[in-house]
């Protein structure tokens, strides 16, 4: 049975990824580190877990497995999930795939670095409507797979 996962702190497409998993009638487990509003839904469930680095990508990560999908623009935590079978999608709507999370774990050590030392002080470009629209293509397209995956 599939399963969504939303790592949900700062992620921008919570409703989104909500009502696609109603749609699916998926399980949808949005985590966080903090209690957050959010739709009441047979099928949603609220994960706060404690306050610490990477806790909520733990939970995730412990698991998330082959047959599931996971919304996250945490390349480490993709990285884990991507190796245990789980479908990747970012918030932008880029999935992670095995085949690319080496040169992406690659720049997102880069681009830490950089911002360590002062050579770059932005994170990134802003949140767009198109972002958002890839977002929703992309999310329909893993949960199929998703669906295939855990039921074969």
């Amino acid at each position: 049975m599939t399963i969504l996962y939303v790592d949900a702190d700062a992620c921008p497409v919570k409703d989104e990824a909500i009502k696609v998993g109603e749609r699916h009638r998926v399980e949808i487990k949005i985590v966080s580190n903090s209690w957050m509003r959010l739709p009441e839904s047979d099928l949603v469930e609220r994960v706060v877990v404690p306050e610490g680095p990477d806790v909520a990508d733990d939970w995730i990560a412990e698991r998330a497995t082959t047959g599931d999908v996971v919304i996250t623009a945490d390349v480490p935590l993709a990285s884990r999930c991507v190796n245990t079978g789980a479908l990747v999608i970012s918030p932008n709507g880029k999935p992670f795939r095995e085949d690319a999370m080496g040169m992406r774990l690659a720049m997102r050590n880069l681009n830490t670095h950089l911002r360590e030392v002062g050579e770059i002080r932005e994170s990134g470009p802003g949140f767009t409507r198109a972002d958002r629209s890839r977002f929703l293509n992309q999310l329909e397209t893993l949960m199929r797979a998703a669906k295939r995956q855990s039921e074969g």
